[in-house]
This record gives C-alpha cells, sequence and structure tokens, in this order.
C-alpha cells in the first residue's frame, strides 16, 4: 500500500496511543486519526466520490483539518487546499479551474465556499469539530502510484491568475521524510506552528515531517504571538515552525521573559522569507533555542535547501539542498554561477511538483526536459555551498542601471531598533528609471521619521541603495502564513505627493 496516510497507518499499528495532534481544547492519538480518517474516507466514497476526484478543502489549522485531509487522501481523491480568507469570486475560480467534484468548508468560516458551490452546482459539505461523518463505516485505504497526484494547491498569482501545483504522493511523502531528518524529528518530539495549513509550508514540512517522524503536532487555529507563547509553554514544544514575522512578533509579546523558561525548545524552522539577521539573533537570545532557515516554494513541496543543525544557522543563508534534491544557481545562460555570483536558483529532486494543473505551456517554461525547475529566484552560494535568496527576479530594482535587492535593504532596516516590519519596492522614477521605496511599520510609541531612516540606511548601504522614498504605516499587509506581500502595496500611492515628513528628502 502506497498513500500519504502511511506514516498515520505504521504508527497506529506501532504506539497507537502516542499523540497525533493537540487543538485548543483536544488531542487524537495516531490510531484516533487514523480511524477518523478512513471514517472520513467512507463518507466520501457513500458520498459518490471516486479515486482522482478533487475535493476543495477551507479550513483553519484546526485537527479537523487534518482529518478531513487525510480522509480525502485516503480515498484515492485530490485535496484542493484554500485560503480561508478566500473570497466567493476565489472559491469560484479554484473550482471551475480545478474541476472540483466537492467542497468542504469548516462550518465557521461563514457562507461564501457554499455560495461559490451552489453557483457552479458543486456538492457542498461543511466540517465540524469532532470532524464527525454520520452512519460512515471505515473505509480501505485507496491504494496509490507514488507519481499520482495528491494535492493541488494554487500559487498566490503574482503573474496573473493563480495556477494549481500538482503535487503527487510521492512529493508529500518525501517531503515528510526529508522534513524529519533536516529537523532530527522523533516520536518523542513536540512540534507546534501557528502557521495555516493550507498552505504549502503548514502543509507539507511541518504536518507531514511530524507525522512521519511519528511526533504530536500542537495547532494554533489563528496566529497570535501570545497564544503561540501559552502553546509553547503549554505543550513545552520542542519545535517549532513559522515565517519571520511571527518570530518578531513573539519576542515583542516574550517581554523580559527568561530563557530559562523555554529550555526544552531546541530549534525553530523559519522559512516563507528571507529571515533578517537581527531578528534570527535577538530570537535566539531570548528564547535560547537555535532557529534554522530554509528555501523552498509551493512547487516543490516546500523544499529546496536548509541549514544543518550540527553547523548551526548562518545568518542571512538558507543553507545546502536537503537530501535527495540538487539546488544550482544559473546565469542567464544556463551556466551554473560560481560563488559570490547572483543567478536564478535551480530545484531538481523528488519533491518537485509534475507539473501546472492542465497549464502545459506554463509547465514546459518552469520544469525542463531533465527535471529541473526554475524558482524565479534570485540567489548566490557561498564557498560553503550554502544558499543565499537574494530577492525574487520580479522584484530586483534596477536604479540608475544599478542591481538593487531590496532583501539586503530590509536587512539593514531591520537592525534599527525602533523598525518592527520593512519591505523595500522599486517605484516608477522619471529620472532614474526606479527608485527605491521603504515601508515601515515602527514600533509602538516611537517618534522615527524618514530622516532617520535615510541617515541609518546612508551610514550601512550604498548611496544607490538608499530608500529615497519612506512612508510609515501601522501595518505591512501580509498572507496567510504571515509573509509580507508586497503585491499589495499601491506603487502608485507612493509616488504621489504625501504628508510633510512622511518621505524623506530626495537629493539628486
Amino acid at each position: 500500500m502506497t498513500g500519504v496516510l502511511d506514516p498515520v497507518c505504521r504508527h497506529a499499528a506501532e504506539t497507537p496511543g502516542n499523540i497525533a495532534l493537540r487543538g485548543d481544547a483536544d488531542q487524537w492519538t495516531y490510531l484516533q486519526l487514523r480511524d477518523a480518517s478512513t471514517r472520513y474516507a467512507g463518507a466520501l466514497a457513500a458520498a459518490g466520490l471516486s479515486p482522482g476526484d478533487r475535493v476543495l478543502l477551507a479550513a483553519p489549522s484546526v485537527p479537523e483539518f487534518v482529518v478531513a485531509y487525510l480522509g480525502i487522501q485516503a480515498a484515492g481523491c485530490v485535496v484542493v487546499p484554500v485560503n480561508t480568507m478566500v473570497t466567493r469570486a476565489e472559491v469560484e475560480y479554484v473550482l471551475g479551474d480545478a474541476g472540483c467534484s466537492l467542497a468542504i468548508a469548516w462550518q465557521a468560516l461563514g457562507p461564501g465556499v457554499a455560495e461559490a458551490a451552489a453557483a457552479l452546482k458543486v456538492p457542498f459539505r461543511p466540517l465540524s469539530p469532532g470532524a464527525s461523518v454520520t452512519g460512515a463505516t471505515p473505509a480501505d485505504v485507496v491504494d496509490r502510484d507514488r507519481d499520482e497526484t495528491a494535492a493541488i494547491p494554487y500559487t498566490s498569482g503574482t503573474t496573473g491568475r493563480p495556477k494549481g501545483a500538482q503535487l503527487t504522493v510521492g512529493n508529500l511523502l518525501s517531503a515528510g521524510e526529508i522534513g524529519a531528518a533536516c529537523s532530527r524529528a522523533s516520536s518523542a518530539d513536540r512540534i507546534g506552528t501557528g502557521l495555516p495549513l493550507f498552505h504549502v509550508f503548514g502543509q507539507a514540512s511541518v504536518l507531514m515531517a511530524s507525522l512521519t517522524a511519528g511526533a504530536s503536532m500542537s495547532l494554533l487555529a489563528r496566529f497570535d504571538p501570545a497564544s503561540m507563547l501559552e502553546m509553547l509553554r503549554r505543550d513545552r514544544l520542542t519545535i517549532m515552525a513559522g515565517v519571520p514575522t511571527m518570530w518578531n512578533a513573539m519576542l515583542h509579546a516574550a517581554g523580559d521573559a527568561d530563557p530559562a523558561a523555554f529550555t526544552q525548545l531546541r530549534v525553530a524552522v523559519s522559512g516563507g522569507a528571507s529571515l533578517p539577521g537581527e531578528v534570527a539573533r535577538a530570537f535566539e537570545a531570548r528564547f535560547g533555542c537555535t532557529i534554522l532557515e530554509g528555501y523552498g516554494l509551493t512547487e516543490t513541496t516546500a523544499f529546496g535547501t536548509f541549514n544543518d543543525d550540527d553547523r548551526g544557522g548562518k545568518t542571512g543563508y538558507t543553507g545546502r539542498a536537503v537530501p535527495g534534491l540538487q539546488v544550482q544557481v544559473r546565469d542567464s545562460d544556463g551556466n551554473e554561477c560560481p560563488p559570490g555570483t547572483v543567478g536564478e536558483v535551480h530545484i531538481k529532486g523528488p519533491t518537485v511538483m509534475s507539473g501546472y494543473w492542465n497549464r502545459p505551456a506554463d509547465t514546459a517554461a518552469a520544469i525542463s526536459p531533465d527535471g529541473w525547475f526554475r524558482t524565479g529566484d534570485l540567489g548566490e552560494t557561498d564557498t560553503d555551498g550554502d544558499l543565499r535568496i537574494v530577492d525574487r527576479v520580479k522584484d530586483l530594482i534596477i536604479r540608475g542601471g544599478y542591481n538593487v535587492y531590496p532583501g539586503e535593504v530590509e536587512e539593514v532596516l531591520y537592525e534599527h531598533p525602533d523598525i518592527v516590519e520593512a519591505a523595500v519596492i522599486g517605484v516608477p522614477d522619471d529620472h532614474y528609471g526606479e527608485e527605491v521605496a521603504a515601508l515601515i511599520a515602527a514600533r509602538p510609541g516611537s517618534e522615527l521619521g524618514a530622516a532617520e531612516v535615510s541617515s541609518w540606511a546612508r551610514e550601512r548601504l550604498s548611496a544607490y541603495k538608499i530608500p529615497r522614498i519612506v512612508r510609515f504605516v501601522d501595518a505591512l499587509p501580509k498572507g496567510p502564513t504571515g509573509k509580507i506581500l508586497k503585491r499589495s502595496i499601491d506603487r502608485g500611492a507612493l509616488t504621489r505627493d504625501t504628508a510633510p515628513g512622511d518621505v524623506a528628502v530626495r537629493p539628486r
């Protein structure tokens, strides 16, 4: 038998009483999780679902998400996970594009998914606490090939309509094995996260890794730094997973907490965006643990590179290729770049998707005939072979002929004690082609001004990299994982006149 439920079935047989999942007020053993998942699969089969059918799933990070997700897998169907904040129009697009046969949504989410399903005449099923299914009997787990599609998460759509990445059974099982190996997780570990499970980071590299290792996984339905700290203490977490904005928020919420209060926490896994060095150093000092950064994409089932636990985290770098994967930085001619030279990151291995759903041209453009995936990310390696992500190819700012990598500028801004969040983008400029702009969320009560930001940057960066436009906001727009969404920033507003003090003087 091969299937995404395999790790759960294995632990249910060997250690049935071990805790698999912890929610806000309940917990599930591996035996309970297996039985609930196969009952859910039985209910799907009874409703007329067949292997290969696509099933949309919208739910927060609660144990019931996992039951439904694994139940869909056990039935041989394909999970199409969507953001819980998805609009009706967005649901209709995904339902139609993926050709879904059923839509499932957490009962507390509101009517959007149900209404979208009704509009397209797609059956709808609410997901309730306990993931109970009336009158369902456990189904036999459908045996599947490793190259069969198991999940179709949709990409963010920064370059047009979202595309569905076809992740196979083998992709997800490999992600679980790689994730467990990278974090050295075992059945003794207590893993926790505030990441959304509908996103590939939480779904593949955290959930699948935890289930593969036979560990317990504590889930926070919605990230809140105080709640995450409480979960860390209550469940005595040994491993946490999150994105840089989460670590920064926890730092501010922790106040003067003594690192001795978190002695059981041995590693924090960071991904989703580049981790500012200042945040990493402060987090490690406050929580007394190693923070290890990794890099991957939806199309690579969340994996690419990871920092080695033995060597510790190397500030600014995402480590080397994880076991089983190859990672190369290539120039525009396709040649591998020497250390210290920026190029596009390419990935090959068992976690690379099979392709984009019903988009053969996009698949051919992204994946070469020999299996290398073009990430669209700019990076460089050092002499140790560690990868540093510089920026997205499309985020590169070219100011007066000079390349400005926003991540480098943001790293400097995050070193300022009054800056909580920062996003650097390029905006059109008649003289330079593009100008460097920075949106900043300052520490509450701070009197930080644009002139001080410019002075801070000027002392640490070359002249052409200094943000000439500085705008202060209460908070930056973020996606479901907490990753800052630069595409949501109104670049036009940054070029218009603003109140005195909002924009720094722009010397020519």
